[in-house]
């Protein structure tokens, strides 16, 4: 753009004025750094203190072995002996030996014939020594044979016990063999070491003593 002539055609002389100097801005105060904090002091770590000794534990003492108890006898268990005796006399000690048992109360459980073991009778006991007080002074036994038997070798000699140790005088019976079979009767003499009985005849019409063989009788209930 051109500047405005003046009015008598000189261009003004064009004033210019000084530009003020800008003023010295201030420089900033210095600001103080601060005051370096002091580290605190390391507090000293405590004392690490022993741990108490470990006591040893004292040893165990071993226990005494137990011992096993010995397992009491089975009392359901009984031992078989045979016992030998004159020829002939079986039935007899049999007797002597039952009459004894019932008496002292020996622990015996029974005492049997062998039907084709003639001179023997066997008893059978709980031990040895029952079966020995058992024997002890019975007429007729000659002695015992050493060791055990089966039920297995006796089983087939085995016959039927006599009924005789059931009886008593006056008991009521029925004749079950012999002549006299069917008949009934009361006992009036009991003669154990011979099987025999004396009896009077119920059914007869007068008393009729007669001797039968006491296996025959067979108790009449009352």
């Amino acid at each position: 753009m051109s500047e405005p002539e003046s009015s008598d055609g000189q261009q003004p002389e064009s004033t210019i004025e000084p530009v003020a100097e800008p003023e010295t801005v201030a420089e900033p105060e210095t600001v103080a750094e601060p005051e370096t904090v002091a580290e605190p002091e390391t507090v000293a770590e405590p004392e690490t203190v022993a741990e108490p000794e470990t006591v040893a534990e004292p040893e165990t003492v071993a226990e005494p072995e137990t011992v096993a108890e010995p397992e009491p006898e089975d009392e359901g268990i009984s031992h078989l002996f045979a016992v030998r005796t004159t020829g002939g006399q079986e039935k007899i000690v049999m007797r002597l030996l039952e009459a004894r048992i019932k008496m002292e109360k020996i622990n015996i459980q029974s005492v049997l014939l062998l039907s084709d073991l003639k001179g023997y009778v066997v008893v059978e006991a709980r031990d040895v020594s029952a079966m020995f007080d058992a024997i002890q002074g019975i007429r007729h036994i000659r002695g015992q044979l050493r060791g055990e038997l089966t039920y297995k070798e006796i089983d087939k000699y085995l016959i039927k016990k006599s009924t005789v140790s059931e009886l008593a005088v006056e008991n009521t019976v029925e004749i079950i063999g012999g002549p006299f079979k069917g008949m009934k009767a009361t006992i009036t003499r009991l003669e154990l070491e011979k099987e025999e009985a004396t009896v009077i005849l119920l059914d007869a019409t007068y008393e009729l003593p007669v001797t039968v063989d006491a296996n025959y009788l067979k108790l009449v209930p009352a």
